[in-house]
C-alpha cells in the first residue's frame, strides 16, 4: 500500500509519501479503508518528538489517529462490524508507528463507531480525536450543566468548534474566543465570541461579571492563568494542553479512545446537533503540506487528507 511515514523525528520535510507494507489484521482489529485522515496539532508534536518521554516511536512511523473509511474485513474477534461498513475512528494505540495517513489501517475495535450518515468521509475524519477531546472534557472532567456559563477557548479551532456546539446543546451559555474574522463563525456555532490579546479578561467579565462556571483551555500559558481567575466561585479548570492547570486547581485531560463516547458523537452529528467544518483537503501524497498549514496555527475547524479510490473502493494511487 502507499502511505506517509518518517524514519526520525524532524520537520515536514521528513515525511516521505512511498510504498508501506499491508496491516496485519490481529483479532481485536478492523482493516479499513482509508477515504480521510484528519490532522490535528499532536501529529506534527509527535513526529517533532514532544511526545517521545511518553510514546515510543517504531520507526518508520506512519502519522495520524483520525479516520473515515470503510470496512475492508473484521478481525476474527470482531462481530461489530462487516465488510462495506462505513466506519470512524481514533486509532491511537501506546506507541507511534501504525497510523492512519496510508491507504489502509488495522484499527482496534475500541476506536471505532460508525461513520455519521449525514457526514461525507472528508467531515467525518475530522470528527473522532476533536470531538471525543470537547466531549470528554465537558460531559466528564467539567460536567457543565444546564443554565451554565463556559469559557471555551481557540473556539473557532478543531476542538473548540465541537465544544462549542456540544456545550450549547447541554444548554450552557457558551463564550469563545476567537481571532475577530472568526466571530460571525463562533456565532454560527452558538457560542458568543470575544477577541484574544490584551483585555481578554475583561471582555469575559464583561459578558460574566460573576465569572465562568467552566473553563476550556486549548491554548495554556497564559491563557490558561486568565481562565483562572476568570472563574466564578466552584467553577472548574481543564486543560488539554497545559498540564501546569493543576497549580490553578484545575484538570488536565489527554483523550482516550471510546467506542461508546464515539457512537454518541456520530449520533449528535445525525441529529444535525455538530458539525464539522473543514478548512481544506489535500491528496495524501502532500501530507507535508497539511502539516505545515496546521502548524500555522490559524485553522478554523479541520484540515484533512484524502485518499482517493475509484468506484469500486480500490486505491487509485
Amino acid at each position: 500500500m502507499k502511505a506517509i511515514s518518517y524514519s526520525r523525528y524532524g520537520g515536514p520535510e521528513v515525511l516521505e509519501y512511498g510504498d508501506a507494507d499491508d496491516p496485519k489484521v490481529g483479532p481485536d482489529s478492523v482493516l479499513v479503508a482509508v477515504r480521510a485522515a484528519a490532522v490535528n496539532p499532536v501529529d506534527w508534536k509527535c513526529r517533532e518528538g514532544y511526545l517521545d518521554p511518553i510514546l515510543d516511536a517504531v520507526f518508520p512511523v506512519i502519522p495520524g489517529w483520525d479516520v473515515s473509511g470503510v470496512v475492508v474485513r473484521p478481525g476474527a474477534a470482531v462481530p461489530e462490524f462487516s465488510a462495506g461498513d462505513e466506519v470512524i475512528g481514533y486509532v491511537r494505540e501506546d506507541f507511534l508507528s501504525r497510523g492512519t495517513f496510508a491507504e489502509y489501517v488495522a484499527a482496534p475495535v475500541r476506536t471505532l463507531a460508525r461513520k455519521p450518515r449525514n457526514l461525507s468521509f472528508e467531515e467525518a475524519a475530522g470528527l473522532p480525536l476533536a470531538g471525543l477531546t470537547a466531549y470528554q472534557v465537558l460531559v466528564g472532567a467539567l460536567e457543565v450543566k444546564r443554565g451554565e456559563t463556559v469559557l471555551v477557548h481557540a473556539a473557532a479551532g478543531g476542538v473548540g468548534s465541537l465544544a462549542v456546539q456540544i456545550a450549547a446543546h447541554l444548554g450552557a451559555r457558551v463564550i469563545g474566543t476567537a481571532s475577530e474574522h472568526n466571530h460571525d463563525f463562533v456565532r454560527g456555532l452558538g457560542g458568543e465570541p470575544v477577541s484574544y490579546g490584551e483585555g481578554l479578561a475583561e471582555r469575559v467579565r464583561g459578558l460574566a461579571p460573576e465569572g465562568v462556571d467552566a473553563a476550556f483551555d486549548t491554548v495554556g500559558g497564559d491563557t490558561l492563568k486568565a481562565s483562572a481567575n476568570l472563574l466564578a466561585p466552584e467553577g472548574r479548570l481543564v486543560s488539554i494542553t497545559d498540564p501546569e492547570v493543576v497549580k490553578y486547581g484545575g484538570r488536565y485531560h489527554f483523550v482516550r479512545p471510546d467506542a461508546e463516547d464515539l457512537c454518541k458523537l456520530s449520533e449528535l452529528a445525525e441529529q444535525g446537533v455538530v458539525s464539522v467544518h473543514v478548512q481544506e483537503t489535500f491528496p495524501l501524497e502532500r501530507a507535508a503540506d497539511a502539516h505545515r498549514l496546521s502548524q500555522e496555527g490559524r485553522t478554523r475547524g479541520k484540515i484533512v487528507v484524502t485518499v482517493a479510490r475509484d468506484t469500486e473502493g480500490t486505491a487509485s494511487a
